[in-house]
């Protein structure tokens, strides 16, 4: 499937939410989510998740693109970026390789610029083990990890620190 067709696809599968609602949302195959309203719980969205001025959102939010104009307290992890644009406020910490802060945003608390990101396939790779050392290691809270959706991702950064701490065996 060519790119503009992908992207046709994603755009003509637009949900939006104007009432309050709790709980989780998942979606698995692309969508442009867009909560207008209240929203409480815990978000995790493959494409875009829209953020509208009115919405007031307390959530753990997972997705690729996040572009926030009205209230957010949580969690952000994003495999793209983040965009708080003029009129947004946020509260709380965030994952993102890409943030982008308009002129009038707020934004109060920690953001982690992810780097190079592995998956565990490509950190065994990078370390030379088995892919099972890396997930039992992940399981074991041994290595530095996090988990973005079911999946463990590792930060180069913080692995390589983790190795020359001499924490690898």
């Amino acid at each position: 499937m060519a790119l503009r067709d992908r992207k046709k696809e994603v755009e003509e599968k637009v949900i939006t939410v104007d009432s309050a609602m709790q709980g989780s949302l998942s979606f698995k195959e692309p969508v442009h989510l867009r909560i207008n309203g209240r929203f409480e719980g815990t978000l995790e969205v493959k494409g875009v998740l829209e953020i509208g001025d009115s919405a007031i959102v307390d959530a753990a939010i997972t997705g690729d693109d996040i572009l926030v104009s009205g209230k957010v307290k949580g969690e952000i992890s994003a495999s793209k970026r983040v965009v708080l644009r003029d009129r947004a406020v946020f509260e709380g910490n965030m994952r993102t390789p890409i943030l982008n802060i308009l002129e009038g945003a707020i934004f109060q608390g920690k953001c982690s610029m992810l780097g190079d990101v592995f998956d565990p396939d490509g950190l065994a790779r990078y370390l030379e083990v088995d892919l099972n050392t890396v997930l039992d290691w992940a399981s074991a809270g041994k290595i530095p990890a996090f988990k973005e959706g079911n999946a463990w991702k590792f930060e180069r950064k913080r692995v390589d620190e983790w190795v020359s701490a001499g924490k690898i065996s």
